[in-house]
């Protein structure tokens, strides 16, 4: 009946433990030494398996009813909790993939069906006994977008809760059955209103008017969600404390002064408070502990009946402490930390913190006319990529997320910006910042496309109207602070932005500014909109951000744009086994592009797919022959994109820029535009160009004037590096341009030697690649950048006509889930060029996803060797898996591994 995708199920990540039992970190407390205390914290139950859900029109009862457990559920369809309706659907195929094809137009819009269409009951039971002593409350992290409660026949939330962030929290203990067995039922009702997807951004605007996502109505790089992300998409845990629970734990960690990586560290301070609540009718007395790094704080307190007390310990002083920093800078220490409140000897209750020590500073540079930011006291030059959200259905699974974010980290990025049309991320998603290095750039709600910035035809109400989006601004400033609180303790936040492209309401933006951020928070910069002048400022006109599609390498380099520009993007599609994962075979066909018209026209499902045109940039490489064709020379084009983007600007750090954010690095759906992998997680050769030209340490060639030029980083000098400029012609024939000995200042950027003349001669013909190195005494290479460089007519001629290359690959296992390929071209041989590394299947030959490479799209010179290492998870993979290799000019081969 339905066309899937044939690749669907290749990926499957395994959620966390459905149960986790958090114990406590010491044995006795400080005040206590004498007292047999007992360690037992709370348990925290997530409640993932076992939902059923049934459309509200079907079902002829109430919520008294329903939540009853005898009210018969067994026919009712088994529910993806967290998920959505859609995601729901698909896995009890009542649905096609909306991620296959044009599967997505086929399935029936809110818009047209009316709200009840994707109205659904959500039903749970579980077993809970009551305990003498405890207390039980039920947490619901994410619902979209209003909901009423019912447990064990009776009403949970007295008025209907509103709002996609807004976390739900609830006492439940006085609900619990005596026997243990429980039923808990959630009524979801989807945004009102959802908007038409007329095609504009965010459709016809009205989507906006709710505190929820945006992109769900439709964008220009996705189709719209049919359900408009209705459901229970976010965990729902049971927790267990004693009288006193701890909620929304806030550590600050203060790093003064310039510090430096390595060597012994003067001591930071660390500042702990929380919220005690105690729902008791009595006053509870107890100790409140904090503990960081075998250092403790402890403080006594009295919390009096049917309330919620803040309490702040006093300042630790955390002696030597281990230094978080972001990527390319240095490690990402995060001290295990737990806040305990115990009382008569007893653990009530206990919430860990994994904190990373350091401080976020920003300052105004007068050069660059824009911000910059300092993380321990020194500057980083901000590489960074855009971040819309990992799943369009919202199917967040801590795995993915740390595979997404691990990609950002071998690109060699430092932040990512999370896209104001989405949402606040999920801490699992801030736990791989953490973990990898990225800072974070978190939009809040808003857009200026939906949010009234521009005229827009297709949209139904004027600016003026949408300027006051959301309909309730209580309910977005109620969710804005309790989604600060959720992720306010992630060392990887840096940057609070008020919106995408536009402010919110200014009755929203003034206490956000002034007084939200600073009582809850009060740590980190906030950016009033994503290209503010307070950020950048902008003397060039326009919006402020871009330019987005393909541009000429050399621009990069030339032209000056925003001086932290928080968008600026090209082209991103992947090869031929990403495209078959969700085109049809039938529509596999090679866009045309028309030279006299300056007009792409492509097949329909890649209309659909959001695809922008390469135009004019294949055809220098050759027409393509196949779609195989295209896909492979796109590569090439995406490499040289990204690698240029990066290098132009890094050419102008401090000068005339701070920081760039890509648009964008990721995709959340089959999309076939600015990514550096696919939804599959494949990744292209976007990845890799920007891997090499985000080095710390880079070795670089202006196509402007021809200069050598290094860029530095870190924030040590690097003394005694040998730079050697060779180029090698089509047949592999060498020629030294410079050998020379140089020395890059910490955080700069230096031109060394003019080879413009030389290189252009040698290229001239029929073009030529340029090897630059880096070696430092032992001869370890610390920078290799190769580039390929077109004849006098800008044409690839020479590369048409290369032989084949006679490359030795050989593969060995080095370790569960780790393989090294170790790639070996002869002397008096062709440069093997542009090759191609995936791990296979040995069986089908597929691809296996995702699998995290040293390199890719690697190129090896003649006489030389390059050991590539592969890194998958060996529990997905039982069977030995294989590599597969190909390039420019080398056949397709599998290798097996040894």
């Amino acid at each position: 009946m339905f066309a899937n995708a044939p690749f669907n199920k290749t990926i499957t990540y395994k959620r966390l433990s459905a149960k986790r039992i958090y114990l406590s970190a010491t044995a006795f407390l400080l005040l206590l030494l004498l007292l047999n205390i007992s360690t037992k914290a709370q348990s925290t139950i997530e409640l993932n398996e076992g939902w059923k859900c049934e459309k509200l029109a079907d079902v002829h009862a109430d919520g008294i009813q329903v939540s009853k457990i005898n009210f018969p559920v067994i026919n009712w369809l088994n529910a993806t909790v967290p998920g959505t309706v859609l995601t729901t659907l698909l896995n009890n195929k009542q649905i096609p993939d909306p991620f296959w094809g044009m599967n997505n137009a086929h399935i029936k819009d809110i818009y047209d069906t009316g709200r009840d269409y994707y109205t659904y009951w959500f039903v749970k039971d579980f077993n809970q006994p009551i305990q003498t002593g405890k207390q039980v409350y039920l947490n619901l992290r994410g619902v979209n977008y209003s909901c009423e409660l019912y447990l064990n026949g009776k009403k949970v939330n007295a008025q209907t809760h509103y709002g996609m962030f807004l976390r739900q929290r609830y006492n439940i203990t006085a609900l619990l059955s005596k026997n243990g067995n429980n039923r808990l039922a959630v009524l979801v009702y989807p945004p009102n209103p959802v908007g038409n997807p007329n095609g504009g951004q965010g459709g016809d605007g009205q989507i906006a008017k709710n505190v929820g996502l945006q992109y769900t109505a439709g964008w220009d790089w996705i189709q719209p969600m049919r359900d408009r992300n209705t459901g229970i998409w976010d965990k729902v845990t049971l927790e267990t404390t004693g009288a006193i629970a701890i909620t929304d734990p806030h550590v600050i960690t203060l790093v003064p002064g310039i510090r430096q990586v390595n060597g012994v560290q003067q001591p930071a301070t660390i500042k702990a408070s929380t919220t005690l609540s105690n729902p008791t009718d009595k006053a509870v007395s107890g100790v409140l502990q904090f503990t960081i790094g075998g250092q403790k704080v402890v403080k006594s307190v009295i919390i009096a009946p049917r309330s919620n007390t803040e309490v702040a310990l006093k300042d630790l002083l955390l002696t030597n402490p281990k230094l978080w920093w972001p990527n390319g800078y240095g490690g990402q220490y995060l001290y295990k930390s737990s806040i305990q409140f115990t009382t008569a000897g007893k653990l009530s209750d206990q919430q860990d913190v994994n904190v990373g020590v350091r401080q976020i500073e920003t300052s105004w540079n007068e050069q660059t006319h824009s911000r910059q930011i300092a993380v321990n006291g020194q500057k980083i030059f901000i590489k960074g990529g855009n971040w819309i959200i990992s799943d369009a259905m919202l199917r967040f699974l801590d795995a993915r997320y740390d595979a997404e974010v691990r990609f950002h980290r071998n690109m060699n990025l430092n932040l990512i910006r999370v896209w104001g049309g989405a949402l606040v991320e999920r801490p699992e998603f801030y736990n791989a910042c953490d973990k990898y290095g990225l800072l974070v750039f978190q939009d809040f709600w808003v857009s200026g496309d939906a949010n009234g910035r521009w005229e827009d035809p297709m949209k139904k109400d004027d600016q003026w109207t949408r300027r006051k989006y959301p309909d309730d601004h209580k309910l977005y400033l109620e969710s804005l602070a309790d989604q600060v609180k959720m992720v306010r303790n992630h060392p990887s936040l840096a940057i609070w932005c008020g919106g995408n492209e536009i402010t919110p309401p200014q009755d929203i933006l003034l206490p956000v500014r002034d007084s939200i951020l600073p009582k809850l928070d009060g740590t980190r910069w906030f950016v009033e909109y994503s290209n503010s002048d307070k950020m950048s400022l902008n003397t060039l006109g326009g919006n402020g951000d871009g330019p987005y599609g393909i541009q000429p390498d050399s621009l990069f380099w030339k032209q000056r744009t925003f001086p932290f520009n928080s968008e600026i993007g090209s082209v991103g599609i992947n090869d031929i086994e990403s495209l078959k994962r969700f085109i049809p075979t039938k529509n596999l066909v090679v866009p045309e592009f028309s030279k006299e018209k300056n007009k792409t026209k492509a097949d329909s499902v890649w209309d659909y797919h959001k695809y922008i045109g390469y135009d004019a940039a294949i055809e220098p490489y050759g027409k393509a022959s196949s779609v195989k064709d295209f896909a492979d020379k796109a590569q090439l084009v995406n490499y040289n994109q990204y690698r240029a983007l990066m290098e132009g600007f890094s050419a102008h750090m401090w000068d005339w820029y701070t920081g760039v954010i890509i648009w964008k690095t990721q995709n959340p759906w089959t999309a076939m535009r600015g990514q550096m992998y696919d939804y599959y997680l494949d990744p292209n050769a976007c990845l890799y160009g920007l891997h090499s030209g985000s080095e710390p340490l880079h070795v670089m060639y202006n196509p402007l004037n021809g200069m050598v030029t290094i860029v530095n980083n870190t924030f040590e000098t690097k003394r005694d590096m040998m730079l050697i400029v060779k180029t090698y012609d089509m047949q592999g024939k060498e020629t030294v341009l410079t050998q020379v000995f140089e020395e890059m200042l910490p955080t700069s950027v230096k031109g060394f030697v003019p080879l413009k003349d030389d290189v252009s001669r040698l290229a001239k013909k029929e073009g030529v690649f340029l090897s630059m190195q880096l070696l430092d005494l032992q001869k370890n290479i610390l920078s290799n950048n190769l580039y390929w460089l077109p004849d006098e007519k800008g044409e690839y001629s020479g590369l048409q006509k290369m032989a084949q290359a006679q490359v030795d690959i050989e593969a060995r296992q080095v370790s569960p889930g780790k393989v090294e390929v170790t790639l070996t071209n002869p002397a008096n041989a062709p440069l093997a060029f542009f090759n191609r590394l995936s791990l296979v299947n040995q069986q089908g030959g597929e691809r296996l996803l995702p699998v995290f490479y040293s390199d890719n799209y690697v190129s090896i010179l003649p006489g030389t060797q390059k050991t590539i290492t592969l890194n998958y998870d060996p529990e997905k993979y039982k069977q030995t898996p294989a590599v597969s290799i190909s390039g420019w000019n080398l056949k397709e081969r599998t290798i097996a591994i040894k």
